[in-house]
């Protein structure tokens, strides 16, 4: 069975600015708000949450379908995913756009501001479901993307019987209270950041428990503090692995929703399947880009025991053989 993954494909203009940007915001001057800021590096990395994703399943050996949207621009992104592993069937290719675009700046404190070029990605709602061998998959990630395409992956998973992580993130402030209620309410879990978890309590003036009866599963990433798994019987607090340098955050929640994926299709138990997650972060967070890090099942192993100790998973993890998805 395969993970599908929908969202973003894009090309990450990673900038570093060598201050801090609060150092220069004066918040009560915050509504005529004119700043620039002067960075001092800027790289052209493979990006999107959808290609930064299925990048990381592909590393953990999970099958996966990617379902996309990319420009003239992107043949060789699409052929490198590709020779990784990830089934590109799904992949929307336009000869006549380009490929979405995502401009980060970073402080030195980990801050970042970011805008983000649709392209291409606004046409993601040519890819359906029905065109996709859907009975072959087991869960999918309806991740940020063009808002429409979004609504309509929700329709098509619930019509179709697929069971879905929804994950509207960056889109919060483009759908409607009412679709991103919809998306809960149909979801197997609900992920975001915690500022975006504020942010949909806001936006559709739900509580905790009123989010809580909607959806079985809460999954609230917390940054350096780890993560957290609510349930409706249980929470679970998920610490960080250790890291060995900080490059980038860039893509650390993307590849963090990986790993717990590869634990969900393996049927692990949560606390492990957050480790696992929380592992699969680290190894973006200490490279620049977020499509160039890589490992062995058993180097992914060996770092899970040096910073959680041993589990009796890891031994399903290092011995499956990887399906034909």
């Amino acid at each position: 069975m395969t993970v599908a993954v929908t969202g973003s494909m894009a090309y990450d203009y990673i900038m570093s600015f060598p201050g801090k940007f609060a150092d220069y915001i004066l918040p009560d001057q915050i509504e005529i708000l004119s700043v620039s800021f002067l960075v001092d590096s800027m790289r052209r990395e493979r990006g999107g949450n959808a290609g930064n994703i299925a990048y990381s399943l592909a590393l953990l050996d999970q099958p996966v379908l990617l379902m996309a949207a990319v420009g003239q621009d992107a043949p060789e992104y699409v052929a490198g995913l590709r020779e990784r592993g990830v089934n590109t069937a799904g992949v929307l290719q336009l000869s006549t756009d380009f490929t979405a675009s995502f401009f980060v700046s970073t402080d030195q404190s980990n801050n970042q501001i970011a805008s983000f070029y649709t392209g291409a990605m606004a046409k993601a709602g040519r890819i359906s479901f029905h065109n996709q061998d859907y009975e072959a998959i087991k869960i999918a990630i309806i991740s940020p993307n063009d808002p429409e395409a979004m609504v309509k992956y929700v329709d098509e998973c619930r019509e179709l019987g697929i069971a879905y992580i929804y994950d509207p993130s960056q889109q919060i402030p483009r759908l409607s209270p009412e679709n991103v209620v919809k998306g809960i309410e149909g979801a197997k879990i609900l992920i975001v950041n915690d500022y975006e978890y504020e942010m949909i309590k806001k936006q559709t003036g739900l509580s905790d428990d009123d989010l809580q009866a909607r959806v079985e599963t809460i999954i609230i990433t917390q940054g350096e503090k780890g993560a957290l798994i609510r349930t409706r019987e249980q929470e679970y607090a998920i610490p960080p692995a250790k890291e060995s340098r900080i490059a980038d955050p860039t893509g650390v929640g993307d590849a963090f929703r990986s790993g717990l994926i590869t634990g969900m299709m393996r049927g692990y138990s949560w606390p492990v399947c957050g480790r696992l997650g929380a592992i699969a972060a680290v190894y973006v967070l200490e490279q620049h880009g977020t499509q160039r890090h890589g490992y062995s099942r058993q180097q992914f192993a060996d770092r899970y025991r040096e910073n959680f100790g041993d589990a009796p998973e890891l031994e399903d993890f290092l011995s499956y053989k990887k399906a034909i998805s």
